[in-house]
C-alpha cells in the first residue's frame, strides 16, 4: 500500500508571531503548488503565533496544514498556563504533537498523560503525532524495540483499530535530537518496521499498512531523500531544519 508522505516542521520555543509569518510566506514561494498533490506539509508553531499563521495560511491559500506542539487533554478548568483541544479545534489545527521526547524527559510527562492527550486530539477530529523514542543509554543497551514498541502501545491504548490508522507516529531517537547525530536510514527504517510489526499486532494487518510512521531526528536537507527511499518510512518530524523556510523548502521539495 502506498502511504501518502507526511513532512512537519517542530518550531519548538522559536519564532515569534511576526517571525511567524514571514517563515510561512517565504516557504510558500519555494514551493509549487502541485507538490502539495502528493505529500502533506505541516508547521507547528509556539502557542502564540498560531492564530497568526492559521490567518496566513488560510489568507494566502497556502495548501500548508497548521499543527500545534502540545496540548491539555481536558476542556477547560483551573490548569494555568495550559491550552485545551477546544481551542485548538477553534483554530482549525489539523495535527498536535504528542509525547514529543522533550515533554517526557524535561516536563515529566508520562505515558499515562500522553495516552489522554491522544484520546483528546482524536476526539476533537485532529490527528496526533504521537512521538516515541529511545535514549542513548537504552540503545547501547539494546533496549530500543522494548523502549519504542511500549510507548505505542501505552499511547494508543483504548483507541480503536479503525481510528488508530489515521495516527502519524513519529520515531525520534532522543540521542539524535539537536546533536547533529541522525540514525543511518537503515537503523530508522528497522525500528520504523519494529514499530509497524506492534501496531500490526495491536490492531490487525489494516491498520499497519494504513498508519503513517516519520522519522524524526536531525533531518536536514542532505539526508531527506535516502530517508524517504526507506520502504517503512513515510515521513518526518523536522526540528532546527524547518525553522529556516530555504531548509525546509528543500526538504519538502525532496523529489526534485
Amino acid at each position: 500500500m502506498s502511504r501518502r508522505p507526511i513532512l512537519a516542521g517542530n518550531w519548538k520555543m522559536h519564532h515569534t508571531h511576526l517571525d511567524a509569518i514571514q517563515v510561512v510566506q517565504k516557504l510558500s514561494y519555494q514551493v509549487d503548488p502541485k507538490t502539495y498533490d502528493d505529500v502533506d506539509v505541516v508547521v507547528c508553531p509556539t502557542f502564540t503565533a498560531l492564530r497568526s499563521v492559521q490567518t496566513t495560511l488560510e489568507a494566502d491559500r497556502i495548501p500548508i496544514q497548521l499543527g500545534a506542539q502540545d496540548v491539555h487533554w481536558e476542556e477547560h478548568g483551573a490548569f494555568t498556563g495550559e491550552v485545551s483541544p477546544t481551542m485548538l479545534e477553534k483554530l482549525n489545527v489539523a495535527y498536535v504533537i504528542v509525547g514529543h521526547s522533550e515533554r517526557r524527559e524535561l516536563f515529566g510527562e508520562t505515558d499515562d498523560n500522553v495516552n489522554k492527550k491522544v484520546q483528546a486530539v482524536l476526539a476533537h477530529g485532529m490527528t496526533p503525532i504521537l512521538c516515541v523514542g529511545e535514549t542513548l543509554d537504552e540503545r547501547e543497551a539494546g533496549q530500543t524495540q522494548a523502549k519504542v514498541t511500549g510507548q505505542v502501545r501505552a499511547g494508543l491504548a483504548g483507541v480503536k483499530a479503525e481510528v488508530a490508522a489515521t495516527v502519524v507516529l513519529a520515531y525520534e531517537p532522543i540521542w539524535a535530537i539537536g546533536t547533529g547525530k541522525n540514525a543511518t536510514s537503515e537503523d530508522a527504517n528497522e525500528t520504523i518496521g519494529q514499530i509497524r510489526a506492534e501496531v500490526r499486532e495491536m490492531f490487525g494487518a489494516g491498520t499497519a499498512s494504513e498508519i503513517r510512521i516519520q522519522y524524526g531526528g536531525s533531518v536536514k536537507p542532505g539526508n531527506i531523500g535516502e530517508l524517504m527511499e526507506m520502504p517503512e518510512i513515510d515521513g518526518a518530524l523536522v526540528g532546527g531544519a524547518s525553522l529556516d523556510p530555504d531548509d525546509f523548502a528543500r526538504i519538502i521539495r525532496y523529489r526534485d
